[in-house]
């Protein structure tokens, strides 16, 4: 299940960037998922382990990757950690969903991401404890969560 805490969270790593370049393994990218988020988010393809194509910046290595690969990529190899999923866009958020599908996971989201207005989901929210299925539940949830981080 995909658990999300809103707002500041000591335990998040939120340099994701930092984090992946220095702890990601090889074999992340040799299962299908990894090819499919990689695909899907980049529009790039594995070639290798060590080498992925990119329309754009051509035979590229894995850190040169989207912070939001990179960010689902970690969530998705290393759940008992809790990483910062700001770093990812709303393009990312079905990929949270899946990996929330296969794994227990949990993330911190310092803002409002889109989830799919007619996408169907089951998000616990870690600050209360509530247990969400539409992003019409969602949205007032995490609003009350985002906004009481704000300076006063």
């Amino acid at each position: 299940m995909l658990t999300i805490i809103y707002g500041d969270e000591p335990q998040s790593i939120y340099n994701t960037n930092v984090y992946f370049k220095n702890t990601y393994d090889p074999e992340w990218f040799e299962t299908e998922l990894a090819r499919k988020m990689v695909e899907d988010i980049d529009h790039s393809n594995i070639l290798s382990s060590e080498c992925i194509s990119s329309p754009v910046l051509g035979q590229i290595p894995p850190e040169r990757l989207s912070g939001g690969v990179k960010t689902l990529l970690l969530i998705l190899n290393e759940p008992d950690k809790i990483f910062n999923a700001s770093a990812c866009g709303d393009n990312c958020a079905k990929w949270l969903l899946e990996i929330g599908k296969i794994k227990d996971i949990t993330i911190n989201l310092r803002h409002m991401m889109d989830f799919g207005k007619n996408t169907a989901f089951e998000i616990k929210v870690k600050n209360g404890g509530e247990l969400v299925h539409s992003m019409r539940e969602l949205l007032p949830i995490a609003s009350k969560y985002l906004n009481e981080m704000k300076p006063e």
